[in-house]
């Protein structure tokens, strides 16, 4: 058995724990491809499966699979009770929120402490990757969401990242600290509406080099995985390119003289 059936095998046992107890139950946090793998067996959730993915907000890359119980309403039926939801993720995911002076420094050049050293951090705790969501990093610290059943002893145990020592303490999901994310626009034309056309484009790939990410299982349309380069692309679908960022497509416009069509796309 392989890890992708492996994964369906564990969401399915969230699936029936939920019907059999009438509780909300909640897979670890998955990563793109896996998000991938669970959406194309379970679908994105309905009134009969009564599944969300959440990660603690609404760009997270990485996110859970929640089963919702009956007495929760689906965020698509009328007069949905946001409060149960909310109430449910406050139950399953919190933050832990670490913080370093000022004079702390992550090595003896200075550098600015990075995601990778939160991460290893964690795992050097022992951890397992699908128990540690978003590290959202800011200047004096971060925001880590994780399950609320090891928030506690992540505070007690994390206190060092990279050469600074840190101060973790548990926060709600509510009082995650977002970044400030500024779109750009952008402008491009290119021969087609490919997807290998556009990844090229928005994110500064050859196209050989665009053809290989997506075959390569790199990239990500509107959270599915995209392993043809060809398919066509409309206004509005939002591409992840692993280690590479996201980019909003945004808009066609008109066909240049030379017959490539102009293209706008968002990104950070």
């Amino acid at each position: 058995m392989n890890e992708d059936e492996l994964l369906i095998g564990f969401a399915e046992d969230k699936i029936k724990q939920r019907i059999d107890r009438n509780m909300p139950t909640g897979t670890g946090f998955l990563d793109p491809h896996q998000q991938s793998v669970v959406r194309t067996r379970f679908g994105a959730g309905d009134a009969v499966t009564r599944i969300i993915y959440y990660g603690g907000y609404d760009d997270a890359e990485r996110v859970m699979m929640i089963c919702l119980p009956e007495y929760v309403m689906m965020p698509q039926q009328a007069g949905g009770n946001a409060d149960g939801i909310n109430g449910v993720i406050s139950d399953l995911m919190c933050i832990v929120r670490v913080t370093h002076s000022d004079r702390s420094q992550a090595s003896r050049t200075g550098r600015p402490l990075s995601h990778s050293d939160y991460l290893g951090a964690l795992m050097g705790l022992g951890l397992q990757r699908e128990s540690v969501g978003d590290i959202l990093v800011r200047a004096d610290g971060a925001d880590i969401i994780v399950p609320c059943d090891i928030a506690d002893y992540i505070v007690k145990e994390l206190s060092q990242a990279g050469q600074s020592r840190l101060d973790a303490e548990r926060k709600q999901i509510s009082e995650l600290i977002l970044p400030l994310r500024e779109l750009k626009e952008y402008k491009d034309t290119v021969a087609s509406l490919r997807l290998d056309n556009i990844v090229s484009s928005a994110f500064g790939l050859s196209r050989s080099k665009a053809v290989m990410a997506i075959k390569s299982g790199l990239v990500f349309v509107d959270h599915m995985e995209a392993t043809k380069p060809s398919v066509t692309i409309k206004e509005g679908t939002e591409i992840v390119v692993r280690h590479k960022g996201r980019a909003i497509f945004s808009e066609v416009g008109g066909t240049s003289k030379k017959g490539r069509i102009y293209i706008k796309y968002l990104k950070d």
